[in-house]
């Protein structure tokens, strides 16, 4: 099972390593200290659970619990935190579990196997694909997976994490299937919701957007900038 810890305490996340070496079937894939950097370190360490702390500056454990929530394939989130009243909020995202400081050894290998066996069912249902058409040979993407969508003339280009191909679906009908799934930075592009990390403004005065697992910046039209920018602050 691979971890990813996240606490801007470093000392927390030194003792929450050694712990991790008691416990049985564990891999630490990661330690950071933000919720913007779980963000950007998920496509690269592909963690089953984020031991994550609550009271962090910026994007704060539960808003980045929420956020997570909204992914297609997310990790398990276990919360080891100082502060017990945020135990209802836990229980709203559906974590795995939580965990107070001091954290217990007994404890975090109690949490990391009910969140291993809340794993193992949320990865039984089946994905949800798109049809593509690569060199003449009809593949599968599944959603999860996608990073861009932009319209050509005739097809719409898909940007996934494996490359890039074709789909016949227009953007529209995409919107219109999956209402839950994208966000529109422009006229001729799509993003899924949990790609979108920020906007940023660009030498030239132009929004642009940053997205998780991917070096590209797309720019947003002054259409589209203030849903992006309350989904942002929504999260």
């Amino acid at each position: 099972m691979r971890i990813l810890i996240a606490d801007d305490e470093p000392l927390a996340r030194v003792r929450l390593e050694i712990m991790l070496r008691q416990c049985p079937n564990t891999e630490l894939v990661g330690s950071v200290g933000s919720g913007q950097e779980v963000l950007e370190r998920l496509v690269a360490t592909h963690p089953d659970v984020l031991l994550l702390d609550i009271a962090m500056p910026g994007l704060d454990g539960v808003a980045l619990a929420r956020r997570l929530s909204k992914l297609p394939s997310s990790p398990q989130v276990v919360f080891c935190t100082a502060y017990a009243q945020h135990a209802l909020d836990a229980f709203q995202l559906h974590v795995a579990d939580y965990l107070l400081k001091p954290v217990v050894q007994a404890r975090l290998c109690e949490a990391l196997l009910r969140a291993g066996r809340l794993r193992v069912r949320a990865t039984d249902n089946d994905p949800v694909y798109l049809s593509a058409r690569v060199r003449g040979e009809t593949i599968r993407i599944s959603l999860d997976r996608v990073i861009v969508l932009q319209a050509d003339d005739k097809y719409v280009e898909v940007q996934h994490e494996e490359g890039r191909a074709l789909i016949e679906m227009s953007l529209k009908a995409l919107e219109k299937a999956y209402p839950e799934r994208f966000l529109r930075l422009h006229r001729r592009c799509l993003v899924p919701r949990e790609r979108l990390l920020s906007l940023k403004l660009g030498a030239d005065g132009r929004t642009l957007a940053r997205l998780l697992g991917s070096d590209l910046t797309l720019q947003v039209s002054r259409r589209n900038l203030p849903t992006l920018r309350k989904f942002l602050r929504s999260e």
